[in-house]
């Protein structure tokens, strides 16, 4: 089912609002902690180096000398821009590796979010032991996710090095891809509880393009808020596991 970007964005405020729900709630304690650690260090590191980074971008418009005119119109635009993509840059390393460390738990989560769906009893409580057995196979579709990421990150990141126009398109290019990827991300999930596999899982995404880079976008958006941040991964998880269930699925179960 076709998605537009409004109606993909609206997941996640389903999704913050299933957080409490019994037979849900239980699930996002652990991935909710593991958010609030290395989002506040990336808030942390962000705060510290704002103002090296600036001074930084300054001093690299300065020495572009060919381009000393143009830099006099638009430097004023230039570095808000870079400084901009550079914390998303961050926060997104730092979502990235907390869903790394949470993956076996955000997996929990997706499942417990689709019996509530479907109207099932919650599902079984799990051995540490069974969820350790099962990492392996999780952080192998990390890796695959890891794999597609990496080398259209380092793409964005080469056109940083075209002068003026770099620094103008890299952050809009940046945050469309990040956006991408967040969907990636969080819609996997679910997909993976189903095996679905990835080559799969991504064409279901490109057929509803416009839905998902909403979904998203709202994700990197609240991720860079304060506070709201802490928990935009456990919204995350369920507002995506909704938006697999009433768009992705192939057949009710």
């Amino acid at each position: 089912m076709a998605q537009n970007s409004f109606q993909g964005a609206h997941y996640l405020g389903q999704g913050f609002k299933m957080l409490t729900q019994k037979g849900i709630k239980r699930y996002v304690f652990i991935p909710l902690s593991i958010n609030l650690v290395l989002l506040s260090i990336a808030l942390i590191y962000v705060t510290s180096q704002v103002s090296d980074w600036t001074l930084s971008i300054n001093n690299w418009l300065a020495s572009l000398g060919a381009f000393e005119w143009i830099m006099a119109l638009v430097s004023w635009l230039i570095w808000p821009l870079v400084i901009i993509a550079i914390v998303l840059f961050v926060f997104f390393f730092f979502s990235m590796i907390a869903n790394w460390i949470a993956a076996p738990f955000n997996g929990l989560l997706a499942e417990a979010v689709e019996n509530k769906l479907r109207g099932k009893p919650s599902i079984p409580e799990q051995s540490f032991k069974e969820i350790m057995q099962d990492v392996p196979r999780l952080l192998g579709r990390e890796w695959t996710k890891l794999k597609y990421y990496l080398p259209r990150a380092l793409a964005c990141l080469l056109i940083l090095f075209i002068p003026v126009l770099g620094a103008l398109l890299f952050p809009i290019l940046w945050f469309v891809f990040s956006a991408w990827m967040m969907s990636v991300q969080y819609i996997d999930y679910p997909m993976d509880n189903h095996k679905v596999p990835f080559d799969e899982m991504l064409a279901k995404l490109r057929n509803s393009r416009t839905g998902t880079l909403g979904f998203g976008s709202m994700v990197m958006l609240l991720t860079m808020l304060p506070l709201v941040n802490l928990l935009v991964m456990p919204a995350a998880v369920c507002g995506a596991t909704k938006l697999w269930f009433e768009n992705h699925q192939k057949s009710p179960e």
